[in-house]
């Protein structure tokens, strides 16, 4: 099985004292030795969620950070981030997961849905909030991760939506994505990797619930081509 090294972490700990090309430069060689353990984690991720999922892709997040629009220069991420994507149209939902010290965590759902699958998602919960609310109360996924994310949101109500909606905690969400934090402790662990796949697995009614949200219309038609 594999397991993250703390030298992944180490390395993380020392790029982020020395946020620099020249000291990434000289460091090379443990950035990539870290890398290849770590795509090898992740695979083994891929593996166990495939046993009850099919992924399509996995995307591990570069390590430059982009600063063409931000105040902080500083070159490089630290930490490592890889998402895991459901394959087909009908298979809606991502997993992700992000390695840093101190603020290990992994997370699902939808960030950012783009504006038809915002509205759909908002619709759906206007017209019956009950099925969600039963998904998130569920008591193991509850236990795991709380409640949706709620650092973005619209502040009273979405446009064409009642600010005294009954469901208006979940329709003024921008996002519907859930998390959970590691300790240090846990990612260096043997069984580190059997909790994220036990975590990605909850998601699962919620995943299951949504495609279908987001594969039909508010009439329960799908919108999808036979």
């Amino acid at each position: 099985m594999n397991t993250v090294p703390k030298s992944a972490f180490d390395f993380l700990k020392d790029l982020k004292k020395n946020n620099h090309r020249d000291w990434m430069t000289e460091n090379k060689k443990r950035y990539q030795a870290n890398e290849k353990i770590l795509k090898a984690f992740y695979s083994e991720i891929v593996e166990r969620l495939s046993e009850n999922d099919e992924i399509e892709k996995t995307k591990v997040f570069r390590i430059n950070r982009d600063i063409r629009f931000s105040k902080d220069k500083t070159p490089y991420n630290v930490h490592r981030s890889v998402s895991f994507s459901r394959a087909g149209a009908h298979r809606r939902g991502g997993y992700y997961l992000r390695l840093e010290p101190g603020n290990s965590l992994i997370a699902g759902g939808f960030f950012s849905p783009n504006p038809a699958d915002l509205l759909r998602i908002r619709k759906e919960f206007e017209m019956d909030d009950q099925e969600i609310r039963e998904i998130l109360e569920a008591k193991d996924f509850k236990k795991a991760f709380g409640g949706f994310n709620t650092e973005y949101q619209v502040k009273t109500a979405p446009k064409g939506f009642s600010k005294e909606h009954s469901a208006i905690d979940l329709i003024k969400n921008k996002s519907f994505f859930v998390q959970h934090s590691f300790t240090d402790q846990e990612v260096f662990a043997s069984d580190f990797i059997d909790k994220i796949v036990c975590h990605f697995e909850l998601l699962r009614p919620y995943f299951d619930y949504m495609s279908d949200v987001l594969i039909t219309d508010l009439n329960g038609v799908s919108l999808l081509e036979d």
